[in-house]
């Protein structure tokens, strides 16, 4: 299959031509039944002469071209009209009938602030195709996308998500004038998703209420099934939380497929190359080191050991506290013992062959380095945040001498 993307250098442009490149290349392997040979990348510095060639052999357009913030209002119709138009004619020049993807927006409902300039160009541009597909017979596609977010979106433009992103995590000013506006957002990757369902021919169907997407069956409009309505003021919240992770070392909950997984992972896109990494507290004394490396809200928290050779650390128990020890380096020995009992159990531990160990509840426990020259290191899981007002935590050898 042969895929011409028009406005190929835009956000969605962009994150559609990887996804095709992988499925192309081999690397996702998650569609096999979807065979890409040639993707046209097409854009505004393209030789205008190859959108001649490319729609002679398109088995599938995308046109994503269009103009969102032109110099001149009369720009949007020759953006979101003209093109489409010069494209449509194009195909019918080559009789090429593949079906053909309309990138339009909510904003093509022209009913109350989207009643502008540029929602009557887009609403223009989905009637030229509409009527494209009732003259040619070729199928037509028209999705009236939302607020998009996700990677490689230019903040500044017109994404309050992608300008909030950008400026949190470059320490810049934002403005929030109702936190309480509330928007309807589209993440890239479930818009790709969808995308490629068009390709495999299982396109999302819809008709409108409004500026409400029904989907349905056999609706006139096509759209993503996935999206999410969030306010402007939980969008910050979030943001400033994650933004706060490199000193609390707090994550958020983040369920799977939600909305602040979403968020979280096009913030990470923005941050500058400084704040990629950043130091934690190493808590060091004459034993080794001990250094928590990330909290949840609601799972615990991790933590490395590093114990000097010969060094024994722990000798304490838990009522209800409970933890993984998870050596990855040097040899070990974790011991525990049943409060009140003399039996003691012994784990033999070592990087060699890493292992997870249970440090039980009502057992006082420890681990030994046994090594004479190198460190013992153990990644610790916790099940909760440790609270220094109710520790939890009780001294006790596990085996006296």
């Amino acid at each position: 299959m042969n895929i011409l993307i028009t406005g190929a250098g835009g956000f969605v442009g962009k994150n559609l031509s990887a996804a095709l490149r992988n499925i192309r290349d081999g690397k996702d392997r998650t569609r096999p039944d979807l065979h890409i040979e040639d993707i046209y990348a097409y854009d505004v510095d393209t030789d205008p002469a190859l959108l001649d060639e490319y729609c002679a052999k398109a088995d599938f357009v995308f046109n994503l071209a269009g103009v969102n913030r032109p110099q001149n209002p009369e720009e949007f119709m020759q953006g979101n009209f003209g093109f489409a138009s010069v494209l449509l004619d194009t195909l019918k020049k080559h009789h090429n009938r593949c079906p053909v993807m309309l990138s339009s927006s909510i904003q093509a409902t022209c009913i109350g602030r989207y009643d502008s300039d540029y929602g009557r160009s887009k609403r223009a541009g989905e009637e030229l195709v509409f009527a494209y597909g009732r003259e040619t017979g070729a199928k037509v596609l028209v999705y009236r996308f939302s607020n998009l977010f996700g990677k490689w979106c230019r903040p500044n433009y017109n994404s309050a998500v992608a300008t909030f992103c950008h400026n949190i995590a470059h320490d810049l000013p934002i403005t929030v004038s109702d936190r309480n506006v509330r928007l309807e957002l589209l993440y890239i990757d479930d818009l790709v998703s969808e995308m490629l369902d068009a390709l495999h021919g299982i396109e999302h169907r819809c008709e409108f209420d409004g500026i409400n997407t029904v989907l349905c069956d056999n609706g006139r409009y096509c759209a993503a099934p996935t999206t999410h309505k969030v306010t402007l003021g939980e969008i910050v919240d979030l943001l400033e939380r994650f933004k706060a992770q490199a000193t609390t070392l707090v994550m958020p909950e983040i369920p799977y497929d939600s909305f602040a997984k979403k968020l979280y992972s096009t913030y990470l896109s923005y941050l500058p190359a400084e704040k990629v990494a950043f130091d934690l507290k190493m808590n060091e004394d004459a034993r080794g080191s001990f250094t928590e490396l990330m909290k949840t809200e609601k799972c615990g928290q991790f933590s490395v050991n590093i114990s000097k050779p010969g060094i024994t650390n722990g000798q304490h128990w838990h009522h209800t506290k409970w933890e993984f020890f998870i050596v990855v380096s040097g040899h070990g020995l974790i011991q525990q013992r049943k409060i009140g009992t003399d039996e003691v159990f012994d784990f033999e531990v070592s990087g060699e062959k890493i292992r997870a160990v249970h440090m039980l509840p009502g057992y006082t426990h420890n681990i030994i380095n046994l090594s004479d020259t190198e460190n013992l290191v153990t990644v610790m899981w916790a099940n909760e945040q440790f609270d220094p007002d109710h520790p939890d935590t009780f001294f006790e050898v596990v085996a006296p001498q």
